[in-house]
């Protein structure tokens, strides 16, 4: 009596040939893993909601899709293995002129020189 073999039926394939299954298609290629905000948090070892600003900030490299945010891990390693940019001159001033109505930034100025133990004006004679 001749045995056959035959496949576990968990084994057979409902794939067509030459067609690449829906689920393999959505897999990233290589080390090119998407992650959440959530994600992107943990592998940064910070808080969820320290992430976005960095991404104004520090451009952190990310992409909005609809209200949800992603990120490409390489791109984060990329991103932390580059120098800290230095803000222009311009991006400075900008700053700096925000500050420029605020009303409490005299008791400032005068709190933190008294601090200091130095008058808020120096007299050169």
């Amino acid at each position: 009596m001749a045995v056959t073999k035959s496949r576990p039926k968990s084994a057979k394939s409902t794939a067509k040939p030459g067609k690449t299954p829906p689920q393999a298609a959505l897999q990233p290629a290589g080390n090119a893993e998407v992650l959440t905000l959530a994600e992107a948090a943990t592998f940064l070892r910070v808080q969820p909601d320290e992430v976005l600003p960095l991404v104004g900030l520090q451009g952190l490299p990310a992409r909005q899709i609809g209200t949800e945010w992603r990120f490409l891990k390489s791109a984060l390693q990329d991103w932390l293995r580059s120098p800290v940019p230095r803000p222009s001159k311009q991006a400075l001033l900008a700053m700096i002129g925000s500050w420029k109505d605020d009303p409490d930034l005299d008791d400032m100025l005068k709190e933190i020189y008294q601090q200091r133990g130095r008058p808020m004006t120096e007299d050169h004679a």
